[in-house]
């Protein structure tokens, strides 16, 4: 497994852990870096199977000790997206899909059934479909303007993926 440390990690984002565990947010790769430099710490890239990358603070030189010991933890029945969950309920996620180019009364009313689901409790997937590199871009302008319309409902449970055929990001209720 690789580990990434400090300068090494590349991501313009990152989910970042405090050195007690704590979850810190989302922020900036050169935040990121700036904090574990101040703390005199390093910032350790714990995977890189999502984005934005979960990084965690630890101390200098135990780096390739903790991202072994978070890899065997999270092998270890950690109940993820899809999986079951206690009594074996599963958890339903409301996807919504959006086109790159979309109208402005279309938006405004998948923007309404987005925001009804999160009011309600529920988690929601926004899913932007792209036709091209160009669209992509687009896309991710969509899925931005998204998630500063929904701020007061929902707040973002990862960062926004981007791929070939769109983008998408998952929206926990608040």
């Amino acid at each position: 497994m690789a580990v990434l440390i400090n300068e090494q990690i590349r991501a313009s984002e990152v989910a970042l852990t405090g050195l007690r565990g704590e979850k810190l947010g989302f922020v900036s790769r050169e935040e990121a870096l700036a904090m574990a430099r101040a703390q005199g710490v390093d910032l350790v890239c714990t995977s890189l199977m999502s984005s934005p990358p979960p990084c965690s603070l630890v101390p200098k030189g135990k780096g390739k000790a903790v991202a072994g010991k978070e890899a065997a933890a999270g092998k270890s029945g950690k109940s993820g997206p899809g999986r079951t969950t206690g009594a074996g309920s599963k958890e339903k996620v409301k996807e919504l899909r959006f086109t790159a180019h979309i109208e402005e009364h279309d938006y405004d009313t998948k923007l309404r059934q987005a925001d009804k689901h999160l009011r309600s409790g529920k988690p929601v997937q926004l899913v932007v479909k792209a036709s091209g590199a160009k669209e992509g871009l687009a896309a991710k302008a969509v899925l931005e303007r998204l998630l500063a319309d929904l701020k007061e409902s929902g707040m973002k449970d990862s960062g926004i993926q981007t791929g070939g055929k769109g983008s998408q990001v998952k929206l926990n209720p608040r």
